[in-house]
């Protein structure tokens, strides 16, 4: 029997809190092969303060460098106040946030997010300059190692923070330019003046969310031009494209909310309410936000979020005696956007076309989807195709918010496969989803096809995506196929549906990639598993001796004592990324659409034989198409 007695209460000190639930104060913990991973988080929060500054008018400037794992920031704000320095990022509950005169629409509020840095990190390095004078101390996980006294300076005032994130807590990590370049954008779209200088480059614009919608949209055709409008404490910017599916962009107090909260639903809602106004028509919500790219960012005073990593929003006030989110938004967009489309007719008719089309091609599809629908659920989705995770037959309110971004399903080829992937699977988190043979091309089919399609119709079910992502059932949607020409081709298939009818997934990385390894490297002393053609020789040369070597070339083929190791903790998984000015039109037009010249052209100069040295069988591997998508 258990003991329970006073022994069995523990009292942490800050550091040894955050260091043992790092999960409540950055989230996942991750390594870098996504946007969301515990290391950009670190990087945020240092940078959340130089933003502060600029906001409050200090600071024209940030310099964000990082060179072997190593993060150093440097801000031209007022400096931390040389006596607090140590204070500031070593004692819980301590800032200047608190007091809502200086920082009154700050980012950060509870005191927490330059401790946690310090906390998480083997080397943290703060130094503040102000006044021609300045001071440093030095960290290592959170416990002071150097402090210095005040000394004459003639730098620049500012701070300067420097930190090299724990490898006994992140690991194996990797920062990813395009990861921390996206962040470094959507802070300069949100401080338009601000100049940020990263590795070499320069991160500056002039017309905020204006700039942020061109970019997002490059290539891509858009209805009618980006309707932009500001006012005190809001921003928005607003079009419709034509893809499926929405695509938003919400900010609060220049925080990148990637799961929405408050504002942005006030702003769904009063778009619609808006369009339904102006156009004299009761549109359904659907159609109207059908295709639509949207960006709104505003400013409130003590937002509340609904986690430390601020990713949505919980306020329901601007200001503790000021009006609703919900009222601000609607009253701010009725009646900027209503006029503008008063003043601007060419628009308001575009808009209107693009809305109809919607309203036209969802009615084209209710009897068919209907009955696909009806298909669905006597085809006894769950013991056919899909092998749950014990995680959806709770009490969704129940399931605490870190399981529910944990969970993942595999989509397979085969019954080989899935049968491999659901033995060795973690039955609370991770499901798995069997193909029945090759999926059909679809690019430039209408959304008809996924009711029609059995196969894509099941998978859309199966992810509960058919009316968007707010109850997508899988944080990560992994495509895992075998590893050899077919394995690919069904990849390229997958990848063409997901681009095609539901962008939103990819846009917001849930879409990924699951790496297994090619080859087996063993003799009677140690195992090694290869995942390229590197590996496998320095596998080779570490045993010696002559190895037994052996050729995964499907999914099947590893066991499932073996596939556990590869799909747990040491699971590699390569996200699928949209790059702000790639074209998914372009993309699944070059590679997916009819055999043009300039294709063959491609295939003909940049086709390589990779001979296999179990049996000869060439393996023909395009790398510029997984590099492009």
């Amino acid at each position: 029997m258990t003991q329970y007695t006073e022994a069995n209460i523990l009292t942490l000190d800050w550091k040894e809190h955050i260091r043992m639930r790092p999960g409540m104060y950055i989230g996942k913990l991750g390594d870098g092969s996504s946007p969301d991973d515990g290391i950009y988080v670190l990087l945020k929060e240092v940078i959340d303060n130089s933003i502060d500054e600029y906001v409050m008018g200090f600071g024209r400037q940030i310099e964000v460098e990082i060179k072997d794992k190593t993060v150093t920031v440097r801000d031209y704000g007022r400096g931390i106040p040389l006596g607090k320095v140590v204070e500031c990022v070593s004692k819980i509950n301590t800032g200047g946030k608190y007091d809502s005169k200086a920082f009154k629409k700050s980012v950060g509020l509870n005191g927490v997010g330059t401790k946690a840095v310090n906390a998480l990190s083997e080397y943290f390095l703060v130094k503040a300059i102000r006044d021609g004078k300045s001071k440093e101390a030095t960290f290592q996980q959170g416990t002071i190692a150097s402090e210095s006294k005040i000394v004459k300076s003639t730098e620049e005032h500012g701070t300067l923070f420097t930190f090299t994130p724990d490898e006994s807590v992140f690991k194996d990590y990797t920062y990813r330019d395009e990861f921390v370049e996206q962040q470094l954008w959507n802070y300069a779209w949100l401080n338009a003046g601000l100049k940020i200088k990263f590795n070499g480059k320069t991160f500056l614009s002039k017309d905020g969310l204006l700039d942020l919608l061109n970019r997002k949209t490059g290539n891509e055709a858009v209805r009618y031009p980006i309707i932009h409008l500001k006012g005190e404490d809001i921003e928005m910017a607003l079009t419709h494209g034509q893809h499926y599916g929405e695509q938003y962009y919400s900010f609060v107090n220049g925080q990148h909310t990637t799961q929405g909260g408050t504002h942005l639903n006030a702003f769904k809602e009063a778009i619609v309410k808006t369009v339904r106004d102006h156009f004299g028509k009761n549109f359904d919500p659907k159609d109207v936000r059908g295709s639509i790219i949207g960006a709104i960012s505003i400013r409130i005073e003590e937002p509340v979020f609904e986690s430390q990593t601020k990713t949505k929003l919980g306020s329901n006030n601007i200001a503790p005696d000021g009006p609703t989110v919900r009222s601000f938004i609607n009253d701010f967009v009725t009646n900027q956007l209503d006029n503008f489309l008063h003043k601007n007719p060419d628009v308001a008719k575009e808009m209107l076309k693009r809305i109809q089309q919607s309203e036209r091609e969802r009615k084209d599809i209710a009897g068919i989807k209907k009955l696909a629908n009806q298909r669905a659920k006597s085809a006894n989705l769950h013991n056919k195709k899909l092998r749950d995770c014990r995680v959806h037959y709770n009490d969704s309110n129940r399931v605490e918010e870190e399981i529910k971004n944990n969970t993942t399903i595999f989509i397979t080829e085969g019954d080989s496969a899935s049968g491999s992937l659901t033995k060795a699977r973690d039955v609370q988190t991770q499901a798995v989803f069997s193909l029945r043979g090759k999926p059909l091309n679809c690019y430039s089919m209408t959304k008809k096809v996924v009711y029609q399609n059995e196969e894509f119709n099941l998978l859309q079910h199966a992810l509960n995506i058919e009316d968007g992502l707010d109850d997508l059932r899988y944080n990560r949607v992994v495509i895992s196929t075998d590893a050899d020409v077919d394995g690919m081709h069904i990849r390229l298939l997958l990848l063409t549906f997901f681009l095609q009818f539901f962008p939103d997934l990819v846009r917001e990385g849930h879409l990924f990639i699951l790496e297994t390894p090619l080859f087996r490297v063993r003799d009677k002393q140690a195992t090694h598993y290869c995942y390229n053609e590197q590996e496998k020789q320095a596998a080779i040369k570490k045993l010696r001796g002559k190895p037994e070597i052996t050729r995964f070339k499907g999914l099947g083929e590893i066991s499932p004592d073996e596939f556990g190791a590869f799909i747990g903790e040491n699971i590699h998984l390569e996200p699928v990324l949209i790059q702000d000015n790639t074209s998914i039109d372009d993309i699944l037009e070059y590679y997916m659409g009819k055999n043009t010249p300039s294709r063959q052209e491609f295939i003909i100069e940049n086709l390589r034989y990779d001979l296999d040295e179990s049996d000869g069988a060439p393996a023909v591997i395009d790398e510029k198409l997984e590099e492009t998508v």
